[in-house]
């Protein structure tokens, strides 16, 4: 039977995350789940009904703690709709992806574990394009410039910045990242364009 404390299942969530992304695929295990979040030997177990059902529970939880909170949302919205604005946007949002280390690299592993897993990959490909069709309708209605495709190649491009940085953070120093976002908005969204679907 599987257990419904939404507190603890929530910290064992965080647990998960955290030993996938130190662990990897092959180390997540209801054991090091119980260990990480320093419960009961049995613990996650009872909480999640498979190992199937962790990764999936695991994937949509990290996509829960990377969305931004209500402030950094109306932040967003008091601020400019030009492309400066745009560029502080992306550079925000950069930084605040990347300040989720474990997250998403546990989010890169659960990726990888998707082509071996149909429950996943259907959880996983819900959630990316939702969060596509959001960033397009955010984009839509916020005035900035650019159009549908820009938003989606802005968001391919500051992806792969991102695993980058949290893989490999010496390839590019800060100063060069920050450059890159900047150079990305400035190619990617042409000036004048106006907002609207691509």
């Amino acid at each position: 039977m599987v257990r419904r404390n939404d507190r603890r299942r929530a910290d064992l969530v965080d647990a998960a995350i955290e030993v996938l992304a130190r662990e990897g695929a092959r180390g997540l295990t209801f054991r090091a789940v119980d260990a990480e979040a320093a419960v009961p030997a049995g613990t996650a177990s009872n909480y999640f009904s498979s190992r199937d059902d962790l990764f999936t529970q695991v994937g949509a939880g990290v996509y829960e703690r990377l969305q931004p909170d209500e402030a950094t949302i109306a932040r967003q919205r008091a601020a400019g709709r030009d492309r400066d604005t745009y560029v502080e946007l992306m550079r925000e949002l950069v930084g605040r992806v990347a300040s989720f280390r474990t997250g998403y690299l546990a989010l890169l592993e659960l990726r990888l574990e998707a082509t071996r897993r149909p429950e996943l990959r259907k959880v996983l490909t819900e959630r990316v394009r939702a969060d596509v069709d959001a960033n397009v309708a955010y984009h839509e209605t916020s005035g900035l410039p650019g159009d549908t495709t820009a938003v989606k190649l802005l968001m391919l491009t500051l992806n792969w910045l991102i695993v980058e940085q949290l893989t490999l953070p010496d390839v590019f120093t800060e100063t060069e990242r920050e450059q890159l976002v900047t150079a990305a908005v400035e190619r990617i969204v042409a000036a004048g364009q106006l907002p609207g679907p691509g």
